[in-house]
Formats: structure tokens, C-alpha cells, sequence
């Protein structure tokens, strides 16, 4: 892993990420990479049940306009 070191940060800024560390009890090292990683990885695309994928599809026929076959 690398090392990331950041200067000229203002001082409201890191009292923030050091109060978030401490209500979350761990590190302001730990929420800072917990920011980074929530920012800029990519999203897991969210994945669908069978029944919602079945609504979101258009609904452009009507049941009629179909030939049943027993």
C-alpha cells in the first residue's frame, strides 16, 4: 500500500475529521482513508430482483396482441 500525505490542510478541517474519528471511535487516519475510499472508488451497480427488473421494463404490447399456444 501506499502512503498518502496531505499539507496545507485548514485547521476546521482536521478538528472535523478528529471529531468524526472520535463519535466513530477510531482514527482520524482511519476516516480519512473511510473518505477517500466513499469518494472516489466505484459504486457496486446495485442489482435488481427478477420482479423489478419485470416492472421496469415498458410496457408496449397488450396481452391481446399475442398468440397463445397450448
Amino acid at each position: 500500500m501506499s502512503s498518502l500525505v496531505i499539507h496545507d490542510v485548514d485547521e476546521e478541517i482536521v478538528g472535523a475529521l478528529g471529531n468524526l474519528a472520535e463519535q466513530n471511535g477510531t482514527s482520524p487516519e482511519i476516516e480519512h482513508r473511510r473518505i477517500l475510499e466513499a469518494a472516489l472508488k466505484p459504486a457496486e451497480p446495485q442489482k435488481k430482483c427478477f420482479i423489478e427488473f419485470l416492472d421496469s421494463m415498458p410496457n408496449i404490447r397488450k396481452d391481446e396482441d399475442f398468440e397463445r399456444i397450448n
